[in-house]
């Protein structure tokens, strides 16, 4: 065992292997509600849930939605920020054997009509601010029910006021609309009671999103048992228990917010802190105010906390861990950090960790007591990890760079509707497991550490999120003045990595200013902002492979060098 695993070493008082219970996540959420039923479950800008009362409210939401005709085997689009509703929902959908498909609440209305289409859903949760494009979108596809909320439902009524005051008044009121139910009527109706619906472990349970070579997202399939399990390793990597409270500033339609700041905290029975909007001001305030006992989250966050007053001068000997990931840490960020709290009563170092949406979130971290520089740590209790080398499933020599494989508990059941792409990650080996192959490439030492080099897959981090290439230059070619695109990541202070295009105009359109605008502004009426890019640069032609790609690679290493000549580059990033 520990030949092949020898991290168990490090493991201090973490349990090797943990005991998951065959149940739904509606039912793991119960069992912690009826374990610790007066702990707070979540707090939300003040207003707090008991796991009673959130129990309740799943019930509750349950029984309104099989009255609008959600029932096993539908899916729902859950479009919101880190808010009671969209969590309500989620469990409240998995009790009824329906599958949650979860999507960032700023999408535009092409991609709101892709992830309806692509989830078959046949009804939705979104913020009433969002009702223009969602009911556009509809009409395109099988989605004929929409749920509208307001973010005020669930704050005091000096919050509604102050957030009507500054944002609410400026939401489009929503027309009379048949096919629109409101939340607030949702969860005060008198429906019949609805039953677990039947629903086994490792059924299909929510829908991820990732990026595609292709451009176009992948579902990805997640059963009860990827979320469980994940959760409970989670919680039992950092002692994770009803005492503790985590601050959930990721987002949930993102793997890391639901299953590691909103999802695992209820497997442990601790309270999730709610962050529906992020700032640096928000989180800092929150630090000083709540008294978080953790901190998970992205390279960015922590560098714009070193710089915070409200940060620098709160007491942070509540922390009882902070973990980071979905990034590489810079090493001056994580010294900072760690500064910053010695110096506030503080005792705590900022940990790496690694994971991506295939294996729910974070699946590695570095033990609580240890730190080896660059390394995303070992696997959690009953993962197993191990680097091959690229393009096979030959397991590489210690110290070699390969590509690092994934079994355990937390891995997808597969993609949504792309067998030779769920075929060409899922790889069956020769010990008989089937092995995630997840495209990152790193080195493992003897003592079982992991090192993260690179992503193998062309993905850009920025701010944390994940933009991919092929997305963004598949939108670019649809406006009329591009002949050829390529996008790259450019290191930024700030966001890690800024997007950059590079593009060959068609004959007769200036590369000027006017043309910059232009297909910047037609970029954003079809992606996030965070996928959009953010510098255009005119080239007469653009580089290339042997066999005629566009060689990306290449401009990377010229943007980087244009960047050091300019002294805006060290090669630290």
């Amino acid at each position: 065992m520990l030949k092949n695993r020898p991290w168990l070493d490090h493991y201090a008082e973490v349990p090797h292997s943990l005991d998951y219970p065959s149940v739904t996540m509606y039912e793991a959420v119960m069992q912690s509600a009826i374990r610790v039923p007066d702990k707070i479950a979540w707090d939300f800008m003040g207003t707090l849930c008991t796991y009673n009362k959130f129990s309740e409210a799943i019930c509750l939401c349950a029984d309104g939605l099989a009255n609008l005709g959600l029932k096993k085997g539908d899916t729902i689009t859950i479009s919101m920020p880190t808010s009671p509703q969209g969590i309500i929902c989620f469990y409240a959908a998995n009790k009824l054997g329906a599958v949650a498909s979860m999507i960032h609440p700023l999408s535009t209305e092409n991609e709101i009509e892709f992830y309806l289409t692509i989830s078959n859903s046949s009804m939705a949760l979104t913020l009433d601010a969002f009702y223009g494009k969602f009911k556009t979108a509809m009409e395109k596809t099988h989605c004929k029910r929409l749920i509208l909320t307001r973010i005020g439902d669930y704050l005091s009524p000096v919050k509604q006021f102050g957030f009507w005051l500054t944002k609410g008044r400026k939401i489009p009121k929503v027309p009379q609309d048949p096919t629109v139910f409101w939340w607030q009527n949702l969860m005060k109706g008198s429906f019949p009671k609805q039953k677990k619906a039947p629903m086994a472990a490792d059924d299909t349970a929510v829908i991820l999103y990732s990026g595609g070579t292709t451009g176009k997202p992948k579902g990805i399939l997640l059963s009860n048992m990827n979320f469980i399990s994940q959760g409970m390793m989670v919680a039992a990597w950092g002692n994770l228990d009803e005492n503790d409270s985590i601050l959930a500033i990721l987002p949930i339609f993102h793997g890391f917010g639901l299953g590691v700041c909103v999802n695992a905290a209820f497997m442990g029975g601790g309270k999730s802190i709610l962050v529906p909007q992020f700032t640096p001001q928000i989180v800092a305030k929150l630090i000083r105010t709540k008294k978080p006992s953790f901190i998970i989250g992205i390279p960015t966050l922590y560098a714009s906390l070193n710089k915070n007053k409200d940060f620098q001068n709160a007491d942070l000997a509540c922390l009882k861990a902070a973990f980071c990931g979905a990034d590489t840490l810079p090493r001056i960020v994580k010294e900072e950090f760690e500064t910053i709290v010695r110096s506030r009563g503080g005792n705590v170092k900022l940990l790496e960790g690694y994971g991506l949406t295939e294996a729910v979130t974070a699946i590695m971290a570095m033990p609580m007591d240890t730190y080896r520089q660059n390394s995303i740590g070992v696997p959690f209790s009953d993962m197993d990890a191990k680097i091959v080398r690229q393009d096979t499933t030959e397991k590489a020599p210690l110290g070699e760079d390969g590509e690092i494989c994934l079994n355990g508990p937390a891995v997808m059941k597969g993609y949504l509707n792309q067998k030779e792409e769920t075929d060409k990650t899922l790889k069956i080996h020769g010990d008989g497991k089937t092995w995630l192959h997840t495209g990152d490439i790193a080195s493992q030492d003897e003592s079982g550490f992991f090192y993260f080099k690179l992503r193998q897959k062309r993905m850009i981090k920025s701010s944390g999120m994940n933009v991919y290439p092929a997305q963004v230059e598949e939108i670019l070619y649809l406006h009329p003045h591009v002949a050829e695109a390529c996008v790259i990541g450019v290191p930024d202070q700030e966001q890690v990595e800024r997007v950059k295009a590079f593009v060959v105009l068609k004959k007769g359109t200036l590369p000027d200013g006017a043309t910059e605008k232009e297909i910047i502004t037609h970029c954003r009426s079809h992606l996030i902002k965070w996928s959009c890019p953010r510098a255009i640069e005119f080239r007469e032609t653009l580089p290339t492979t042997l066999v005629g790609k566009v060689a990306f690679k290449t401009l990377e290493d010229q943007e980087l060098e244009s960047l050091r000549q300019k002294g805006e580059y060290t090669g630290d990033h």
